[in-house]
């Protein structure tokens, strides 16, 4: 066995750089390790992984990475290599079973649903490869199949991680800034971070790596060379700001008006948001539901609780309420007809999605002199504030937020604001349209009549 251990623990050419071997070390119930680029984290978390896998007998261990190909080409093909001879490995099932019964899995969560196929399923140790390339609600998700019964090993999970991605705001918050909810522990996080400088194997063999990471713009040169995970590239909503649109709850006046905007979702989660509106004209996110998995009617039931006493006048939702999904088991029911069986009626949103992320930007502006923010948000609306934040821009489109975030509570919030009207008069950007507001309530007779399905009020 110690022959063994041995052969999977030297890089041939190279011994461990200082930071992989306190990667190694550490038993921390969350292990991160990584900041530059370069500091070879795919070579530590896969020898870490073969490691375990030798020194303990049967133990289950899942590899992740966020797509297929990058699985093939940074763990799947260099372990095949690595343990050759001594593990056999099944391509259909992508696992490796060691001799001792120990298993390393492998698989990959492309699209955000993709880690419910793991529900139900138990694993000692799970590795994110690339974590910031993972939504939080993806990791929240995995740590719940993160659990064992043995009594010679304590579950585990560990993680590799460069700054930027839909992630990087839940591992700077975790690892770096170390902020904890009530639920998290500090001493349960522990992280190593690593340069390119470390890397010695690749310093010597590829000099022009470095020069490369040199030569790039500042911002990318601050993360990807120096690990600084202030510096993130294509953050969608700069204009965010926790200092002035996070506030602590207070209880909203009677004569306020109120009304809810839903994201649908069963797979993905679904958010219900609710909205108060100042006589200012400021609007103010004081309260949100955030439920996977939960049939249309029990959604609506549980809006319907949490709104009693409440005078929401109405609630917006997102078009494909209104597809035909018979998901509560009735034949061709849609999601709105199950929520306006259920005393919730739903208008559809308007879904132009430029204009809607546009109606953000201009809610999260002053609105008067004095600098008050046209939107805040009570600090209790915990998935909105957390993933608002970390929202990245498309490759395709800068106008529009990448298709790769959790983005159901900000879908939430652009469709309670398109159906208000702007909260300023803004200047039309070049080429684009804008539409009139109505207000759903108002006298037939005393509407606009909207360019497109707009409400405002």
């Amino acid at each position: 066995m110690s022959k063994v251990q041995k052969t999977t623990l030297v890089l041939p050419g190279a011994p461990p750089s200082e930071p992989q071997m306190r990667f190694f070390s550490a038993t921390a119930r969350h292990i991160a390790y990584g900041g530059a680029r370069g500091g070879g984290k795919s070579w530590a978390m896969r020898r870490k992984f073969e490691l375990l896998a030798f020194r303990y007998p049967n133990l289950q261990l899942l590899l992740l990475r966020r797509t297929l190909p990058e699985l093939r080409e940074n763990h799947i093909l260099p372990m095949q290599q690595e343990l050759h001879g001594m593990v056999s490995y099944n391509g259909t099932q992508r696992e490796f079973v060691f001799p001792n019964g120990s298993r390393i899995k492998l698989g990959y969560c492309d699209k955000e649903a993709d880690v419910l196929q793991y529900q139900g399923q138990q694993y000692d140790v799970i590795g994110l490869e690339e974590a910031t390339h993972f939504t939080e609600s993806q990791m929240q998700f995995l740590t719940t199949c993160n659990r064992n019964v043995r009594t010679d090993f304590t579950p585990r999970m560990y993680y590799t991680c460069n700054p930027g991605g839909v992630g990087h705001h839940w591992v700077k918050r975790l690892f770096i800034d170390r902020e904890y909810l009530p639920d998290e522990y500090p001493e349960d996080y522990v992280f190593v971070p690593a340069r390119v400088y470390d890397n010695k194997v690749l310093m010597e063999r590829d000099p022009q790596y470095l020069r490369s990471l040199k030569a790039l713009p500042p911002h990318l040169r601050k993360a990807f060379l120096d690990g600084d995970w202030d510096a993130v590239e294509g953050q969608f909503f700069d204009d965010f700001d926790k200092s002035k649109h996070i506030v602590e709850p207070f209880e909203i006046p009677a004569h306020w008006r109120r009304f809810r905007a839903m994201d649908w979702g069963y797979n993905d989660p679904c958010c219900v948001l609710w909205f108060a509106v100042a006589p200012n004209k400021q609007v103010f996110v004081v309260d949100e539901l955030y439920v996977r998995k939960t049939l249309a009617s029990g959604v609506a039931s549980l809006v319907w609780q949490r709104s009693a006493g409440q005078k929401n006048q109405y609630t917006v939702a997102s078009p494909d309420a209104w597809g035909k999904r018979g998901i509560d088991g009735v034949q061709g029911q849609t999601i709105a007809e199950t929520f306006n069986r259920m005393h919730v009626p739903l208008i559809a949103a308007n879904n132009d999605r430029i204009q809607g992320w546009e109606r953000v930007h201009e809610f999260l502006a002053p609105i008067d002199d004095e600098g008050t923010p046209g939107l805040q948000i009570f600090s209790s609306c915990r998935n909105l504030i957390r993933t608002l934040p970390v929202l990245t821009t498309s490759a395709t489109n800068s106008e529009d937020v990448s298709d790769k975030c959790e983005d159901h509570a900000p879908e939430a919030l652009r469709y309670g604001l398109m159906s208000r009207p702007q909260p300023k008069k803004a200047p039309s950007l070049l080429g684009r349209v804008r539409t009139a507001a109505i207000d759903p309530l108002a006298p037939a007779s005393k509407r606009r009549k909207p360019a497109s399905n707009f409400f405002g009020v």
